[in-house]
């Protein structure tokens, strides 16, 4: 008789240890490291939108490298740039001139309801205000459709753009005396939207169609949300991301850097005398850098079932939504532990970073552990309290949260434990009783 396998639990669980030194993955507006408080005292902290973004793009890339469980499936791309793209389309393989083709891909675009800078300013004026996220392909598809309806948009654009100019916001003090008129005649006056002439109905809708989600994997795993068009859907993320921070207290040191200035130091090496060399004296340029250090803990949550209806909302069916959401959490797996926000790469190597620790498992809801550092490392042996290096400390602390947590949530199960550290894989030697599945390699993390 054989066993009924045991459903898969709802939500999958992550949380990662990584200890990173002399980085700066994040900045705020100032260009300091971004931090909270928690537990009292003041944390390090990677924000959530950095490591979403690193996530999808290393996803994103590998997909089109044809490398990984996404390898030749659509993605998506978040951008302002859509009316440059259709444009770029319409030249390429349409043969359109450019400066009709920005034209008209703007005119269209925002017919279908989305706002763009002020056309006064070169730099912004054929970008939308939001960022869009929607297929790759969605510039090279209303632009085919702009190519096969040519005439009929052609017309439509001329009257559009017209309209447009006759309807352009006036002066202030025009606009004030135009509107104490309309308020005299009791007229409630019309809006520029409704006296532009409609974008027509079939080249609407197949705007709206290039604009959906349709297979786009990494949007029905990040989810995305459009206001300015209310009939284009919007989308329900799976994934949930918490902002990363550091076990321990905040340490940062403000790094003075002093830049060389080649030319100048040929010539005073070539220096016939001391004058000459005086005058070459000094550093190209100096300045200073901040720079973090620190065991950081993150947590991230996929949702299975909202991915499969996200993968249906789209248009699969159900057996390709759920082979396409294996895939997807194969491959969220894998961003999750790889990819790296990569501010100063170069300069610090950041990106190159292994986690400490990371355990995976699956339940009827998410899990956060947080808590368990709620009190900061003390990595101060002599100190009361000292717990030593952040790194074992905060792995030990994890595995214990876990435990007790596991006594009392019995939907927790298929817990999977990852080190690339030699210290930690020899610190769980010692934590056998632990009911977690020690494994080799990112892929064996998710059942």
């Amino acid at each position: 008789m054989t066993e009924t396998p045991v459903p898969r639990g709802q939500f999958l669980s992550l949380h990662l240890l990584e200890t990173l030194v002399a980085v700066l993955p994040v900045r705020d507006e100032n260009g300091s490291p971004k931090t909270i408080v928690y537990g009292g005292v003041e944390r390090h902290m990677i924000t959530s939108q950095a490591r979403r973004r690193a996530e999808r793009v290393h996803a994103r890339n590998r997909a089109n490298a044809g490398v990984g469980p996404l390898a030749g499936r659509p993605t998506g791309l978040r951008t302002r740039e859509w009316a440059l793209l259709t444009a770029r389309a319409l030249e390429t393989t349409h043969d359109w001139e450019k400066d009709e083709a920005v034209v008209t891909a703007r005119a269209v675009l925002e017919a279908t309801g989305l706002k763009f800078g002020d056309p006064a300013k070169k730099t912004v004026a054929n970008l939308t205000k939001v960022l869009l996220f929607a297929p790759a392909d969605t510039g090279e598809r209303i632009a085919a459709h702009i190519a096969e309806e040519a005439d009929s948009l052609r017309e439509w654009r001329d009257r559009y753009l017209a309209t447009q100019a006759t309807v352009a916001k006036p002066k202030r003090g025009a606009r004030k005396a135009a509107e104490a008129e309309e308020a005299g005649n009791g007229d409630g006056g019309t809006t520029e939207a409704t006296q532009l002439p409609a974008l027509p109905t079939d080249s609407r809708a197949a705007v709206l169609t290039a604009l959906a989600p349709r297979d786009a994997i990494d949007i029905g795993l990040y989810g995305r949300f459009l206001a300015e068009i209310a009939d284009s859907p919007n989308v329900d993320g799976a994934v949930q991301s918490a902002h990363a921070f550091t076990i321990q207290e905040a340490e940062q040191v403000d790094d003075f850097y002093a830049a060389a200035d080649d030319a100048k130091l040929e010539r005073k090496k070539n220096a016939l005398d001391f004058l000459d060399a005086a005058d070459d004296a000094g550093a190209g340029m100096t300045g200073y850098q901040s720079l973090i250090s620190g065991t950081f803990y993150r947590h991230a949550v996929l949702d299975r079932r909202q991915l499969k209806v996200n993968l249906q909302a789209a248009g699969m069916t159900e057996a390709e939504a759920a082979e396409a959401a294996v895939a997807a959490e194969q491959e969220f797996v894998n961003a999750f532990v790889e990819a790296f926000p990569e501010a100063k790469k170069n300069s610090t190597a950041s990106t190159g970073s292994l986690p400490v620790l990371v355990l995976a498992f699956e339940g009827e809801r998410p899990y956060s552990y947080a808590g368990a550092f709620q009190r900061p490392v003390d990595e101060d042996p002599n100190s009361e309290n000292g717990e030593g290096p952040a790194g074992p400390a905060g792995v030990r602390r994890l595995l214990r949260h876990h435990a007790f947590v596991s006594e009392r949530r019995p939907d927790i199960r298929t817990a999977c434990l990852l080190t690339y550290d030699p210290q930690i894989d020899a610190l769980l030697d010692g934590l056998d009783a632990l009911d977690v599945a020690r494994v080799d390699a990112i892929g064996d993390l998710t059942p």
